[in-house]
């Protein structure tokens, strides 16, 4: 769903809202806390994750966040469905299968949105003195395509598959780290990764070897059309990465998610929260992105919690 539609979704009321927000400052009682399933450690779902809880700690609301560490996007999901987290961050990707019922959920999941609050830059990279120069080129070759149960695992998959039955590769199911040391020592030829720009493990890697980064933004028309609309076509600026020129990529959104059984009042305040601190949430995730309510309220086919719908209208005033 597009933004002005979501709007017109969230429609009037504003100060009826207003007012029961109001109402629902200062809750009593015993601490909420809240599991908030992120991704591998060093990871930007999880430096979100421990600056959430930092920032949640640190307000008056009787709140805690919990983070838990993960594979990230498709097992986040299914740890919301299980119920052993009350909140996750995924791929728009992967959410979108979920709500839906398709590809790896054989039923849909039922969750909600509370943000969209950054996006993802997919990053194919290299070494830059090898023959791989294109997606085609890998066919045959060990590729890191992402842990089991990453949002990485699934655009790369669903790349690989766009570039033709002439190019399967020789995917290797690996995390951030293991891919970086893999293809520092050779073992791979190409590594996969959707993160936030610039990603420090990839700086690193990038400060020690030269690296090619392969354009992907030839994928973004056949990904929506077989998938969904989720994926937009973004580029990696020049300098990032050590980059002479700017290279068109994929990018996805990330949502943040609730279980429908969170309580209203509580995704309100921590809303509330994360669009007071948005600034320190993102500062390790990804440089330069800002998190404003028009664009956050951007969840495609994943539906927004009442209690978000609810900040929302309040803030659209």
């Amino acid at each position: 769903m597009t933004g002005p539609s979501r709007r017109a979704v969230l429609g009037a009321g504003i100060g009826a809202v207003t007012a029961s927000l109001a109402g629902c400052s200062g809750h009593s009682g015993p601490v909420r806390r809240l599991r908030l399933a992120t991704g591998p450690e060093g990871g930007p779902y999880h430096a979100f994750g421990k600056a959430l809880a930092l920032a949640v700690g640190g307000s008056d609301l009787p709140l805690e966040i919990i983070p838990v560490s993960t594979a990230a996007s498709v097992n986040n999901l299914r740890s919301l469905d299980e119920g052993s987290a009350e909140l996750a961050l995924a791929m728009a990707d992967a959410a979108e299968d979920a709500v839906l019922g398709r590809e790896t959920f054989p039923a849909p999941v039922a969750v909600t949105a509370l943000a969209r609050v950054y996006v993802n830059y997919t990053h194919l990279l290299v070494p830059a003195d090898g023959p791989v120069r294109a997606v085609t080129d890998l066919a045959g070759r060990p590729v890191a395509a992402g842990a089991t149960g990453s949002g990485v695992r699934v655009v790369a998959q669903r790349v690989l598959r766009a570039a033709g039955p002439d190019a399967p590769a020789d995917e290797r199911p690996l995390g951030l780290a293991a891919s970086v040391a893999a293809l520092r020592e050779g073992s791979v030829d190409a590594l996969f990764w959707s993160g936030g720009v610039p990603t420090p493990a990839l700086s690193v890697l990038a400060g020690e070897r030269p690296l090619r980064f392969l354009p992907l933004d030839a994928y973004v028309a056949p990904l929506r059309a077989r998938h969904a609309p989720v994926y937009t076509a973004v580029t990696l600026p020049a300098g990032v990465y050590g980059l002479t020129e700017p290279v068109g990529t994929i990018g996805v959104g990330n949502y943040f998610l609730a279980r429908t059984d969170v309580e209203e009042h509580v995704v309100r305040d921590l809303l509330r929260v994360v669009f007071d601190r948005w600034r320190d949430l993102l500062r390790e995730v990804t440089a330069g992105a800002r998190l404003e309510p028009r664009f956050a309220i951007s969840t495609g086919s994943v539906p927004l919690h009442p209690g978000a719908a609810t900040y929302y209208r309040s803030v659209y005033g």
